[in-house]
Formats: C-alpha cells, sequence, structure tokens
C-alpha cells in the first residue's frame, strides 16, 4: 500500500487504519517487545531463552515465547538452534533489530532520566484531583 498522500504534500498516512506502518508501531509500542530489544542490545550477544527471562523480570514465559515469536516475524531477533541434545537455542538480533533496539534504548534512557519527573507529575494530579471539588448532579 502506498503511505503517500495525495496532490504530493509529502505527509504519510501513518494515522490511517489500512497503513502497514501501523502493524510496526504496534509491535514496537508492546512493553515487553521494547524490553527484549532493549535487553538484546544491551547485552551485545545472543541470549537464551531462560537468560532473557532472568533478565527480564516479571514477563511471563508465554509473553517471551509470543514477543519472541513477533519479533522474529518483524525480522527484528533471530533465532538460532544448535543441534545439542538438548537443543540450545539462542535469540539476537538482526541488523534491523539493532536499529530498533537504538530507538527502543532511546526510549529507555529517556524514561530513566525522567522518572521523578513523571512521578512527582502524577502525584500532584492525583492529589489535586482528591480535592478539586465534584460537579453537583
Amino acid at each position: 500500500m502506498d503511505t503517500a498522500s495525495p496532490a504530493g504534500t509529502g505527509l504519510r498516512f501513518i494515522y490511517h487504519r489500512d497503513c502497514p506502518s501501523r502493524t510496526v508501531i504496534e509491535v514496537l509500542a508492546n512493553k515487553w517487545a521494547l524490553y527484549v530489544l532493549a535487553a538484546l542490545r544491551r547485552q551485545e550477544q545472543p541470549l537464551r531463552f531462560n537468560e532473557l527471562r532472568r533478565v527480564l523480570e516479571g514477563i511471563t514465559q508465554k509473553m517471551l515465547t509470543q514477543t519472541l515469536r513477533a519479533l522474529e516475524r518483524d525480522g527484528l531477533v533471530s533465532r538460532t538452534v544448535y543441534p545439542t541434545v538438548p537443543p540450545r537455542v539462542e535469540y539476537g538480533l538482526t541488523p534491523l533489530g539493532v536499529d530498533a533496539g537504538r530507538l527502543t534504548g532511546a526510549i529507555a534512557d529517556w524514561s530513566i532520566d525522567h522518572a521523578r519527573e513523571i512521578l512527582q507529575a502524577r502525584r500532584e494530579f492525583d492529589d489535586r484531583a482528591a480535592v478539586e471539588p465534584q460537579p453537583v448532579r
């Protein structure tokens, strides 16, 4: 599908439901996909499933499996099976995944840098909401 706008305006229809970029953004917007890409990027080497699971505290086996499959399907993660008994499987970033990992790493860095500000803003908002008068019904 062509994502360029009509009349050569140079704008893209990324907000249109049929735009192919939406499916990519949906994958990258998944919190576990962000964490998997960042973990693989920061480790700078392929990791086995259980190594990833230990790094990503709180992820379930099912969610890690689903996330790795989605990232592999999109060409961001490679899965290598070694012919050993039992089979050894490692996950690493593809060149496309390294590029996406830069983005997810930037998001992670930004969130670390600004977490205190955001938590403070949440507290202030919640405090205001607790004392603001409610509309009369």
